[in-house]
Parts: C-alpha cells; sequence; structure tokens
C-alpha cells in the first residue's frame, strides 16, 4: 500500500506530462499557422507582383483592333471575359484582379470602345476608366438632301432612316434651333463628323447645325439682307447652285443668273428644284416632270421655292450672298460639268442646239 505522499507525487507528474503535450501541441499550430501564413504571403507578394507586370504587358499576340461594347452596369467578369474571348487580353483572372485591386471596376463607363491586342490591360482599363468610346468617322458630302443624310447614318449604325427624318421634321426642335422653317432640310452642314455609338439623333442633328452656324457668318447674313434675302431664302438658294453646278468658279455666275431672274420676277426654272418635289424620280426629267404642280416646281412658280433642295456647301453659301456682277438669264450644260450661260433667250435657244441637241 503506498504512502498518501507518494500517491499525490505521481498524480503531479501525470498533469505536468499532459501540460507539456498540450504546450507543444500549441506551439506546433502556432508555427504551422506562421508558416502558413508566411506562404500565404509570399504567394499574394509574388501574385500582386505577377499581376502588375501583367496589366503593364501587350495583352496578346493578335494586333489586330476590335470593336467592343460595354453595357451600363455590365459586371466585370463578363467584362473579362469578352476581351478574353475577342484575344484583346490573356487572362480573364488577372485582368479581373488587377481592376479590383485598382477600383478600376468602379470606374468603367459604358460605351463602345476600340480595343487592339497590341494594348496592355492597364491602357484598356485606362480607356474604359475615361470613357474615351470610339468615334465613328461620317462625311456628309455637298448637295446631300435630308434623305441621303439619314441613309448615311442608318448605314454607320448610328441612328436609324425614320428616326433621323422625324427627328430632323419636328416644327418644335427646329424652332428651337432657330431655323425658319419646320424642317432642318439645307441647315445640315456637310462636313466630316465624329459621333460615338450611343449619341442621340438630337446631338447628331444640333452639331450639324451648329456647324452650319459657323460657317453662315452674322456678314453674310447681312449680305443677304443687303441682297433682299431672309436666311432662309439664302439657304433654299444656296442649295439650288449646289445642284445647279459642281464648278467652285461657276457658282457666283450660277448665282447671278437667279438674282436677275427673281429681280424680273421670272421664273427660275431649275431642273433639281422638280426633281426634289417629286416623290419618285428614275433620272431622266420629262415634259410631265416640268408640269407637275409641286411646291419645288419652280417651272410652274414664282419666286423660290419653300425651302432648301439639299445641304449647300460653304461655297454655295457664300455665292448665293455674293452673286458675280452679270446680265446673264439662261444656262445650259455643255456636258463636261461646266456651263454655258446667256443673256437672251435667242443665246440660249443657240446653246441648247449646240450643247444638248448636238447642232453645231
Amino acid at each position: 500500500m503506498s504512502k498518501p505522499g507518494n500517491e499525490i507525487k505521481g498524480g503531479m507528474d501525470n498533469c505536468d506530462g499532459a501540460s507539456a503535450s498540450k504546450g507543444f501541441l500549441k506551439r506546433f499550430i502556432v508555427a504551422i499557422s506562421a508558416l502558413l501564413m508566411l506562404i500565404l504571403s509570399t504567394l499574394g507578394i509574388w501574385t500582386a507582383f505577377d499581376v502588375v507586370e501583367y496589366a503593364n504587358t501587350t495583352g496578346s499576340l493578335q494586333p489586330r483592333e476590335t470593336l467592343i461594347t460595354i453595357m451600363p452596369r455590365q459586371q466585370l467578369k463578363t467584362t473579362a471575359d469578352m476581351l478574353f474571348f475577342s484575344e484583346i487580353i490573356r487572362s480573364p483572372f488577372y485582368f479581373y484582379l488587377y481592376a479590383r485591386g485598382f477600383g478600376y471596376d468602379r470606374r468603367i463607363q459604358a460605351g463602345e470602345y476600340l480595343f487592339s491586342g497590341s494594348m496592355t490591360p492597364k491602357q484598356i482599363l485606362e480607356m474604359m476608366a475615361s470613357g474615351k468610346t470610339f468615334l465613328h468617322k461620317i462625311t456628309i458630302p455637298e448637295g446631300y438632301n435630308l434623305k441621303d443624310i439619314a441613309a448615311l447614318f442608318a448605314g454607320a449604325g448610328l441612328v436609324s432612316e425614320s428616326r433621323l427624318l422625324r427627328v430632323a421634321r419636328d416644327p418644335q426642335l427646329c424652332h428651337g434651333w432657330k431655323i425658319e422653317a419646320d424642317t432642318a432640310e439645307g441647315y445640315l452642314f456637310p462636313d466630316t463628323y465624329y459621333f460615338p455609338k450611343d449619341v442621340s439623333t438630337e446631338k447628331i442633328l444640333s452639331t450639324m447645325i451648329q456647324r452650319f452656324r459657323q460657317v453662315f457668318t452674322p456678314e453674310m447674313a447681312q449680305q443677304a439682307e443687303k441682297a433682299g434675302l431672309s436666311i432662309h431664302q439664302a439657304v433654299t438658294l444656296a442649295s439650288i447652285i449646289e445642284k445647279e453646278t459642281g464648278s467652285d468658279s461657276e457658282r457666283p455666275i450660277v448665282s447671278s443668273v437667279f438674282h436677275n431672274r427673281l429681280k424680273r420676277h421670272m421664273r427660275l426654272e431649275s431642273d433639281p428644284t422638280v426633281i426634289y418635289g417629286l416623290d419618285h424620280f428614275d433620272g431622266n426629267i420629262t415634259r410631265r416632270n416640268l408640269t407637275t404642280p409641286t411646291p419645288y416646281n419652280t417651272y410652274t412658280r414664282q419666286g423660290l421655292p419653300p425651302g432648301p433642295i439639299a445641304s449647300p456647301g460653304a461655297k454655295s453659301l457664300l455665292a448665293a450672298v455674293y452673286p458675280a456682277q452679270s446680265d446673264y438669264l439662261y444656262f445650259v450644260s455643255r456636258q463636261d460639268k461646266t456651263h454655258q450661260f446667256s443673256r437672251t433667250w435667242e443665246e440660249h435657244q443657240q446653246a441648247v442646239s449646240r450643247y444638248q441637241l448636238g447642232g453645231n
């Protein structure tokens, strides 16, 4: 039988052993945790450096350009996947990490962007964050009318023909643009413009009208008034000049013919005005066309038509308010893009016989 003192000593030894085991286990767990944290930290730092290096490295071996449309509130992962499948970036995961890590995910703006594989992911994100969307180049030739312009914008995918025509023919909007008519015909200045994909129809039209205001100066408006023309009448006359001749040197002379006829209360008798007023035109003007009564038939009506028939360029606008000094009343095409001008009906008939009917 053991002594009581010995029993107590043995129990204490057992407790010390258990405590030592627990202490070792605790130290082991702490050591493992520290090691794991070190490994994870090392991996994190390595990954961070790798992500930053990725963001500043060309995204793809494909240098071709691709248009990508970013929708409003589009998820970052969706954007990364789109860029990856379009061969613009190499890793959607690294792209995602970099964008989130540097706060680009909160700054990306919706729109249409032109990217290439030669861009770095950082450059791509900077472009989307700044909203530098792709601009479509649209060139409006001189002499285009509303229908032509609407078809051009529809072809570029910016707006439907019907939408542009409807807005351009809205009297309230036109009056708001300070146009003296119910349509914007003639006031959409022919020039080269750049518009983003999501541009509004109103913005398109107002930009072109603003360009017209820059070209048709207050001095030109004053000169029109001296010639007895309102701004609207001057633009109408300029549109006829634009359609009658493509020769810059002839524009002031053609203008003088119409000014002279207006002063003498003679009908303008301009074929382009007749064509504009027809619902359908097959390319050949006929006697029936010339006698069909429309508001734009200057063979049957006195004075200028009710409005422009096209968008005149700067030189036609100038010619309308600064006509040449002449006593010409007629002109006929020489079939070489120039015209023969005449003072009398007899001279004109001789010119018609020579250049139109094949006479000598």
